[in-house]
């Protein structure tokens, strides 16, 4: 299928009970500095806009990990984007506090989230982030210091809405209740590890969770770092990407019985792994947008498709078949 620059009208989704307005995809910002340049994160981010999505997702840390790399390197490419394109009011940024980012500097204590939440929005080029997120929970400060940080920066206007991302079922239900009674701001949204392989960790706890406090989900990994296009299908295939051995662990029975699955609903749909993989999510009542990032032009298109594509039961029950986990599983 081409894609014309506004093929399809794009219906967004609330994001938990938050007034944020999303497009059914996340675009994930680890790339940008570490697989690709600013010039090449650039096109990407102009043809996400101009296929009329809006949601972008990042952290201060990407890409702290790349060689040569100190951190900020996605913010600062998607700053320079905002500035350069003007569609700041066009986009829902999310980015995230709470990584390492160097000596004393990790956290969600009240006085490293005002240092961090400066120092993204002068990267951003923006005097507000749409969606803060914690990147992972904290256990040495209190959920309501955590919290009463982001109601201040709240007030102050810095930021509109705020998620978790990493945390687990009773931590998450912890900083709700905490929210509930001290009148807090609470997470609208969560950010977990999710896709067709990795599904223990999220519908055990978390999924029931989210669905009855009305939470968004935005699972990041939905593609299990490109396992689930079918890019890898051996040990052999590992050296196609920088993101490569993080696939190995995939390569097992299980894995494979997932990869073919895919292959014959793909078949059947006249479509691919990937995006499938992608419907296959977007099909779960509780995930508002996956999270999946692009590299080339083609892959942001292929993500747009995944969007318009609409799984029948039968390819739904055959893709959760395949991918079944046990209880044991979710440890």
């Amino acid at each position: 299928m081409r894609e014309g620059k506004r093929s399809f009208k794009v219906t967004t989704r609330t994001l938990g009970t938050s007034t944020l307005k999303v497009s059914p995809l996340c675009l994930g910002g680890n790339v940008f500095g570490w697989t690709i340049d600013e010039k090449t994160s650039f096109t990407i981010l102009d043809a996400l806009v101009a296929a009329g999505f809006n949601f972008i997702d990042t952290a201060d840390i990407y890409a702290r990990w790349a060689p040569g790399n100190k951190g900020g390197e996605s913010e600062t490419i998607i700053g320079n984007w905002m500035k350069r394109s003007g569609n700041r009011t066009k986009v829902i940024i999310a980015t995230k506090v709470g990584m390492e980012m160097g000596p004393n500097d990790k956290g969600l204590s009240k006085a490293y989230i005002f240092r961090a939440v400066e120092r993204s929005l002068q990267r951003l080029q923006t005097d507000y982030i749409d969606l803060y997120q914690s990147h992972q929970d904290d256990p040495t400060t209190p959920i309501e210091e955590t919290l009463e940080a982001y109601a201040e920066l709240i007030r102050q206007g810095k930021v509109r809405v705020i998620g978790a991302s990493n945390f687990t079922a009773e931590r998450l239900a912890a900083a709700l209740e905490a929210s509930e009674r001290h009148g807090y701001p609470r997470y609208e949204s969560l950010q977990p590890h999710y896709n067709l392989y990795e599904r223990a960790g999220y519908e055990a706890a978390l999924e029931p969770l989210c669905l009855e406090k009305k939470l968004g989900v935005i699972p990041y990994f939905s593609l299990a770092s490109g396992f689930l296009t079918g890019k890898y299908r051996s040990e052999a295939d590992l050296s196609k990407s920088p993101r490569g051995q993080g696939v190995k662990k995939y390569l097992d029975a299980r894995g494979m019985r997932i990869l073919a699955a895919l292959d014959e609903v793909a078949q059947k749909l006249h479509s691919t792994p990937g995006k499938v993989a992608l419907a296959w999510l977007l099909a779960r009542p509780s995930i508002t947008a996956p999270i999946a990032s692009a590299t080339s032009i083609e892959q942001v298109r292929d993500l747009i498709d995944a969007t318009k594509l609409t799984l029948d039961r039968e390819s739904i029950e055959s893709l959760n078949q395949s991918s079944a986990w046990s209880a044991q599983a979710a440890g």
